[in-house]
């Protein structure tokens, strides 16, 4: 078996904005396996100043694993615990390699039958009127969920356009959430968060920093309004400390990126933790190209959640990949696209 790597930046459309600035390139990375005229590949899809494994030798230890993939998978995934994104990337490649079509990892009713997964809509941070405009364009799309970055343009700004949409669609018509990237301060969270409420609002994502544990499980205990965890996931590793995680802060929700928690493998301990806790939980990207969230989709589809997930088809992206994913009506279905592989060995050089 032979392993490669190559880098990848992804371009987006529109400047992105997101409480922590505004986003123009996505660097992502693939691991490309290939055994008797076969290949598989998968994606290392590591986010800059949030994931934890943005660390000055990411490349060398991408490289590592490729000259050490004789290990095999398991080895290969425990002592690379502290690289996620590369996990995840490791993940796919063996799946693929080993798949009949190299593309359908994980093959069910969603890749056979068109069966679709309910997503919500992402409403990106902006002036108030560029927020408006997604919010219109997201309602006309068919989107019954719809997932709104706040926390970077003036607070009440923000309960006004809730509002706005509030006064147009009930609870019942559109389901909101908030994702606040961690943008509030302990002392305001609180306070926001009974604001925020106030708008029938689903859940708010990461209200605060991560790391903040004792604040959080006050939040969370006090809340008006369920808070799902995020970034609070990320970097913890072991079992033992996702458990005492789930258990101290007792968040209503997580949300699980496998970029950033470890991948498949990693997602599915926290699953099971958070049932166990009659804890909610949805899937969501980080900002893959087709290649990863192709693979977070199939997957997705095979756990049988009822609740609106965090995917989509890239489209943010100016050089993205052919995909054989499509949204129609807030929905994301698997339509066949025989060019997909020609191209992606053209584009990358395979």
């Amino acid at each position: 078996m032979k392993a490669s790597y190559k880098k990848y930046i992804l371009d987006f459309k529109r400047a992105s904005g997101t409480s922590r600035g505004v986003l123009y390139q996505k660097e992502t990375w693939f691991i490309i396996l290939e055994q008797g005229g076969k290949f598989g590949i998968g994606e290392c899809g590591i986010l800059r100043g949030l994931s934890i494994d943005d660390v000055p030798n990411y490349e060398a230890t991408l490289k590592w694993a490729c000259e050490n993939i004789h290990l095999g998978e398991d080895l290969l995934l425990d002592k690379l615990f502290t690289f996620p994104s590369i996990q995840f990337g490791l993940e796919q490649a063996f799946l693929s390699l080993s798949a009949e079509n190299v593309f359908e990892l994980f093959p069910s009713n969603f890749t056979k039958k068109q069966a679709p997964i309910v997503i919500n809509g992402l409403i990106w941070m902006g002036d108030e009127g560029f927020m408006l405009e997604q919010i219109q364009q997201k309602l006309a799309e068919g989107f019954s969920c719809i997932k709104m970055k706040i926390g970077a343009i003036d607070f009440d700004a923000e309960l006004k356009l809730l509002a706005s949409i509030r006064k147009k669609y009930s609870k019942d018509q559109i389901e909101l959430r908030v994702d606040a990237n961690g943008a509030f301060s302990p002392e305001s969270a609180l306070d926001k968060l009974k604001k925020l409420a106030e708008y029938d609002l689903h859940s708010i994502e990461q209200p605060i920093k991560a790391g903040n544990f004792s604040v959080l499980k006050t939040l969370c205990e006090k809340t008006p309004l369920p808070i799902a965890l995020d970034e609070e996931l990320i970097g913890v590793f072991k079992v033992a400390e996702k458990k005492k995680l789930i258990q101290t802060i007792q968040p209503q929700y997580i949300i699980l990126k496998p970029s950033f928690v470890g991948g498949f493998k990693g997602s599915q301990e926290w699953i099971k933790l958070a049932e166990e806790n009659r804890v909610g939980w949805w899937v969501t990207s980080a900002l893959e190209s087709n290649i990863g969230l192709n693979a977070i989709a199939q997957w997705t589809y095979t756990l049988g959640s009822n609740l609106p997930q965090g995917l989509g088809t890239g489209s943010l992206f100016a050089n993205n990949f052919e995909s054989p994913l499509s949204v129609e009506n807030g929905k994301l279905l698997y339509k066949e696209n025989k060019n997909w592989e020609t191209n992606l060995i053209k584009n990358l050089c395979i």
